[in-house]
């Protein structure tokens, strides 16, 4: 009997059967995070637990032993927001940028976005591009 894939696995799932869940406006912004995301980590886009559109990966471990892999950027999209995953307590790493992004809500690790046009695109770059390194050097230090 074979092992059973973690919830959060990369697939061969199509991209744009995860970017068609939104319609209109908000397709456009799928695919313009599409590209940023693609630029930013300079990897090709994968499907993570059938939802999520990750680029690149890494490894983590934590102290309890518990691990696995996750991807260095990644986003989702839904019918009424965006989903952009972040390195954890970014709020607190970077509250500068959140200052001057625009409208948002925030979790420990995910920002959601209901429309890009809300948000400072360049400021949610740097928070991307800031993300994708600090994730590299935490996976560096495990």
């Amino acid at each position: 009997m074979s092992a059973k894939q973690p919830a959060m696995s990369p697939s061969d799932m199509p991209v744009d059967s995860v970017l068609g869940k939104a319609s209109g406006p908000r397709r456009a912004e799928a695919d313009e995070l599409l590209r940023m995301f693609s630029e930013i980590s300079g990897d090709k886009p994968v499907v993570w637990a059938g939802r999520i559109i990750g680029f690149g990966e890494y490894e983590y471990r934590y102290p309890s032993g518990h691990g696995g892999k996750a991807p260095l950027l990644a986003f989702a999209v839904t019918k009424t927001h965006h989903t952009i995953y972040l390195v954890s307590n970014y709020a607190d790493l970077w509250p500068e940028l959140l200052e001057k992004l625009g409208n948002y809500r925030a979790s420990k690790a995910c920002l959601y976005l209901s429309r890009l046009s809300g948000v400072n695109i360049v400021v949610l770059r740097e928070l991307i591009e800031r993300s994708m390194r600090e994730s590299m050097h935490e996976a560096v230090r495990e």
